[in-house]
This record gives C-alpha cells, structure tokens and sequence, in this order.
C-alpha cells in the first residue's frame, strides 16, 4: 500500500470548531494508520473574514492535545510562524 497523505486546510476565522476537530482527527489517524503524512495547510484566501491570531490559536490546540502535523506551519519558540515540510508553503495566500 502506498503512503497516504491527508490535509486539512482550515479558515482561520475564529477558534477551532468541534467539525474541523473531527476531520482533523479522522485524517491524522488514516494517515498514520498507514504510514503516511498528515498535512496542515492554512486556507486564508477569504481575507474579509480573516482573524488576527487565528492561525496561532489552532497551533496552540493542536499543541495541546498533543496532535502534531508532519508538514505545513508551525508556532516557534518566538511565537513567530515558520514551517515543517519540504511543499510548501502551507498558508494559502503566501502561493499566490
């Protein structure tokens, strides 16, 4: 079987609901289940609806439920952004 790659790529529009929570979930266990990447990218193209601090706040859930993602952003020790993953870059509007 080959290596399975799954994504989310969540709005950054307010904190993290209960549905995003379960496909995250869903798609982190499949891929991992088999081998495979899980893939955090940032869907940020709606910028009317965009939420400073958003994308931290998601970072710091994962964080603490000790979910980590094989690629895509990631909060460093700064609590600047940065990124893991060799196809980046994750944040949507940074491959416009």
């Amino acid at each position: 079987m080959a290596d399975i790659r799954t994504r989310i790529a969540p709005s950054p529009t307010g904190y993290m609901h209960i549905g995003n929570l379960r496909t995250l979930l869903w798609d982190y266990f499949m891929a991992h289940q088999s081998g495979g990447k899980f893939i955090l990218r940032i869907e940020d193209t709606d910028q009317e609806r965009f939420v400073p601090g958003a994308i931290e706040a998601l970072l710091e859930t994962l964080q603490k439920m000790n979910i980590e993602h094989d690629e895509g952003p990631v909060l460093q020790i700064d609590q600047t952004l940065g990124e893991k993953g060799s196809y980046g870059p994750y944040i949507q509007t940074q491959r416009l």
